[in-house]
């Protein structure tokens, strides 16, 4: 019955029903996971395709954050030992950009600690974009905190198409994980962005201590926000932080969570993030029942799939992440 059921409701998102915060969510908690990963897999076939979308980051400037986000190694008022440093230098960010180019990833973004890039350092990522659009083709991401709408235009100016930002968890249990800014203050950024033209990247982190309705909630509030690009991290708690006691999640639970945000938000790319070594397989079952990008090569602070394993990894599933092989996607961040 709840095979049918999964069928049914797969149908009808294929031929334009959106599920919605209202519908009787416990189809996707009662059923088998294999059945909703059956059902997820439909969905991400007829928005996606066999295409994977391969994002890369580079830790910009790390560590000393005046925010308290209780899962961040790089937070000033937790004790991880983290290495700290400033901006880094243009040339290195363009080598490892363009290192990251060669080996096949589809975008690369900067990352950098702190509530917001500003001042002197905002100029030297500005100036380091404009250098990568000009010698480079790999499409430029930047995830710089809760920056002004102004920022963002300059941003897009200098070449960056997409900009990440997440909402981490739901509202309700947002202040349990931040106090230093709000929720909202994430939206507004999120908002400002997409106003600018940005495609936004926006999801979170599952693992914190949130529960399930917090996990629907999140991904019902990016459906709203019409965010094309979802990163789902599963929490590896790093020792230090105020989280370091959770134990990590159950590989089960990351793929009906994965399935989850399919089945919510169809066309966006569901991306695996941090913790993808959960996963079975390093995620490939997660490939073929949702997730149809990834971030690959090391996370921030915690370590990732190389792009080259990742490569050599949807080679074996008959997957690509080729920008030419993204005809089918009716809205996400790639090939942009």
């Amino acid at each position: 019955m709840q095979k049918r059921r999964i069928a049914e409701l797969t149908q009808k998102i294929i031929a334009g029903y959106r599920v919605r915060r209202e519908d009787d969510r416990s189809i996707f908690m009662d059923a088998p996971l294999e059945e909703l990963q059956e059902g997820a897999h439909r969905l991400q076939q007829q928005f996606c395709g066999n295409h994977i979308d391969l994002c890369t980051i580079i830790n910009g400037r790390s560590g000393r954050c005046g925010e308290n986000c209780k899962y961040c190694a790089q937070a000033a008022c937790h004790k991880t030992g983290v290495e700290t440093y400033p901006f880094l230098p243009q040339e290195e960010i363009i080598a490892h950009a363009k290192a990251n180019q060669d080996a096949g990833a589809n975008r690369f973004s900067i990352v950098t600690s702190g509530g917001a890039l500003s001042g002197e350092e905002f100029e030297r990522a500005l100036d380091a974009y404009r250098a990568m659009r000009k010698s480079l083709t790999i499409d430029l991401c930047a995830s710089h905190g809760l920056l002004t709408r102004s920022q963002l235009r300059r941003l897009r100016e200098a070449g960056v198409t997409s900009y990440h930002h997440n909402i981490e968890t739901s509202e309700r249990y947002f202040p349990q994980i931040c106090t230093t800014h709000t929720y909202a203050d994430r939206i507004r950024t999120i908002k400002a962005a997409q106003a600018e033209g940005m495609c936004v990247c926006s999801g979170g982190i599952i693992g914190m201590g949130e529960t399930w309705a917090d996990r629907f909630d999140m991904a019902f509030a990016l459906q709203e926000l019409g965010i094309e690009s979802i990163p789902i991290n599963s929490l590896m708690a790093i020792p230090g932080t105020a989280l370091e006691h959770l134990a990590p999640l159950s590989g089960e639970d990351i793929l009906r969570t994965v399935a989850i945000f399919r089945f919510i938000n169809p066309t966006a790319n569901i991306r695996l993030g941090a913790g993808r070594k959960l996963l079975p397989e390093n995620g490939a079952t997660a490939f073929l029942s949702g997730a149809s990008a990834s971030i690959t090569g090391n996370m921030l602070t915690t370590s990732g799939t190389t792009i080259a394993q990742d490569m050599e990894l949807l080679k074996e599933l008959g997957l690509t992440n080729r920008d030419e092989d993204c005809s089918v996607h009716t809205g996400s961040c790639a090939a942009r």
